[in-house]
């Protein structure tokens, strides 16, 4: 390679560098981690292990993963929260974090039940709560606002529903989902720690954040 061409490659590698830097500056959020807003997170009041009402209340201004599964679940719920255990155990000294298990099967799974079940995980109630309700309601969350079933099945009567699904939803600190990932691919979950570092740091931006700014 030419001298000159030498010149005209470190020219243009500089000239980038400094455009990158005056977008991150004058552009709010260009700089960060861009996430889709997928949904919003709609009012809810579910009961958890200790016997407390959680609301949408509870969770705001908070970074959590939701999933659901069943206690008496022999097939993908044990791997799903040893994967969700791994979570709690990075995270769970971080007051910005939780974990929301949402049971399917709330007529089995009873607070008392719950608690027994989050006991042998280990799970501490500050971070990591299980939850359950109305039935209808907990299918409501898991599919208006989790997005982790199709609410067609929904059209059949609330009794004859069942969701059994493999999914975790992770929620930003305003109540919006923000990605949906595998609960089985220990790729996808070393994916999710890394959005979560990053929500919880305040560097993810919607993802039409910056070209928005720029049609402006």
């Amino acid at each position: 390679m030419s001298k000159k061409a030498v010149f005209y490659t470190g020219f243009f590698i500089v000239l980038f560098i400094v455009f990158y830097f005056v977008l991150t500056k004058i552009i709010p959020g260009y700089s960060d981690v861009k996430l889709p807003v997928l949904s919003n997170v709609q009012p809810f009041a579910f009961t958890n292990q200790d016997g407390k009402i959680i609301t949408e209340k509870d969770v705001a201004g908070k970074v959590y993963v939701a999933e659901y599964f069943f206690t008496t679940c022999k097939g993908i719920c044990p791997k799903l929260n040893t994967n969700m255990k791994a979570l709690f155990e990075q995270y769970k000294n971080n007051p910005d974090f939780l974990i929301l298990s949402h049971t399917v099967d709330p007529q089995t799974d009873s607070v008392t039940r719950l608690k027994h079940y989050a006991d042998s995980l280990g799970a501490d109630s500050k971070t990591w709560w299980f939850l359950t309700g109305r039935k209808d309601s907990l299918y409501s969350a898991a599919r208006a606002s989790y997005l982790l079933d199709d609410p067609k099945n929904n059209n059949i009567s609330i009794n004859d529903q069942f969701i059994h699904t493999q999914f975790f939803a992770l929620v930003d600190k305003n109540g919006q989902v923000r990605k949906i990932c595998d609960g089985l691919k220990k790729d996808e979950i070393e994916e999710l720690k890394t959005d979560i570092d990053n929500l919880l740091k305040g560097k993810v931006a919607s993802a039409h954040a910056a070209s928005s700014f720029l049609q402006q």
